[in-house]
């Protein structure tokens, strides 16, 4: 079987969901992670993906993918289907939600970091910053009133995902006022070694 290559930076939150579901699937050989710099024009990611965005994966044909969501459904077909995804339309359109309220976070939580790394502290925009962070603060609580299930698919993969990022960028400080989600990742952690293979250094 040909190789695949996967574009990303080991602190993306989108990167890791893909690698931790291609150990999960069995996947993790066919796949060479190659790491991009999306701020260097330079960087071959421009061509590969006109958004010039990680995760990317490529093709031996040059042919790619984008974004993780979709990534995550072709690494689910090449596994035989329904592994991550559940095929009960019922099952998957709530294992899809819940992947679309963790990329949400994450997203979010990108947007204050780039907003702090990327403005002069002059320019930022302190209601702008506010409101990203009501979305997480929102996000967390409903996950904390509804823990996601123990099983492994692309839902809980991307919330494990979106609280690592949290821990990464955040100092963790979601863990004081979220005891159920902490538990909850604990056991994720121990179910999924891919989970800390995939930890990006502080």
């Amino acid at each position: 079987m040909p190789m695949l290559t996967l574009r990303s930076s080991p602190p993306s939150p989108f990167g890791r969901k893909v690698k931790i579901a291609a150990a999960v699937l069995g996947l993790s050989d066919r796949i060479q992670v190659v790491k991009t710099d999306t701020t260097n024009p330079d960087d071959a990611i421009r061509g590969l993906n006109p958004l010039g965005k990680i995760p990317t994966l490529e093709f031996d044909s040059g042919a790619t993918l984008f974004d993780s969501r979709v990534i995550l459904e072709y690494l689910d077909h090449l596994a035989g289907g329904g592994r991550i995804i559940p095929a009960d339309p019922a099952e998957r359109f709530a294992v899809l939600r819940l992947q679309a309220l963790a990329d949400g976070l994450m997203d979010a939580a990108l947007l204050q970091i780039y907003e702090v790394r990327l403005r002069a502290e002059d320019k930022r925009d302190a209601g702008w910053l506010a409101n990203q962070a009501g979305k997480v603060e929102r996000a967390l609580k409903a996950l904390e009133d509804a823990p996601p299930s123990s099983r492994i698919d692309v839902g809980t993969i991307a919330v494990a995902c979106a609280l690592g990022y949290l821990d990464l960028r955040f100092e963790g400080r979601w863990r004081a006022d979220h005891p159920k989600l902490v538990e909850w990742l604990d056991a994720f952690r121990a179910q999924t070694p891919a989970y800390d293979a995939t930890r990006a250094p502080a």
